[in-house]
């Protein structure tokens, strides 16, 4: 190898150290796209019918039984003050684990699964909207389009006890 190649693959193996990637789940709510860290995420399962729970708050859709575990559904567009919308073929529950307790999350659509460099994760902005705001972790500009980066495990607190 020649000097060049050899400082060049060096710097290489620099960057690589000094990046550190995070697996994120990728999707939409409305025209906005957000992610959740993919080591937080059990499964992605395609929408089925979910059972009311009476006297539940409003963003809470209701309860569905997963291989004989009963999940907790929330509207994920209800907990960002998003108008609500029909759901779709493209709509999906992504079941989080927190605290030892399975939570779905109802969204538009499932995008991906990107890799975000950790270093490129910016602080939130103040939007306004302090119910989702408990929820927003911070921002990543790809390509010119901003993703949100959410975190459910502080849904809990606003859950009947």
């Amino acid at each position: 190898m020649t000097n060049a190649l050899v400082a060049e693959h060096k710097h290489a193996d620099a960057e690589d150290v000094s990046v550190h990637l995070i697996k994120h789940v990728s999707f939409t709510l409305g025209n906005e796209t957000y992610a959740i860290n993919a080591a937080r995420v059990n499964e992605v399962l395609r929408y089925t019918e979910v059972t009311p729970v009476p006297g539940a708050p409003a963003f809470i859709l209701g309860i569905i039984n997963l291989r004989g575990n009963v999940v907790t559904v929330i509207n994920g567009r209800g907990v960002f003050g998003l108008p609500n919308h029909a759901v779709s073929e493209q709509s999906r529950i992504i079941v989080v684990e927190i605290e030892d307790f399975a939570l779905g999350i109802v969204v538009d659509k499932v995008s991906a699964i990107v890799d975000l460099n950790a270093q490129e994760i910016e602080i939130p902005p103040a939007t306004g909207n302090e119910a989702g705001a408990r929820f927003i972790q911070g921002v990543y500009n790809e390509d010119d389009e901003l993703m949100i980066l959410v975190d459910f495990s502080r849904v809990t607190e606003l859950l009947p006890r």
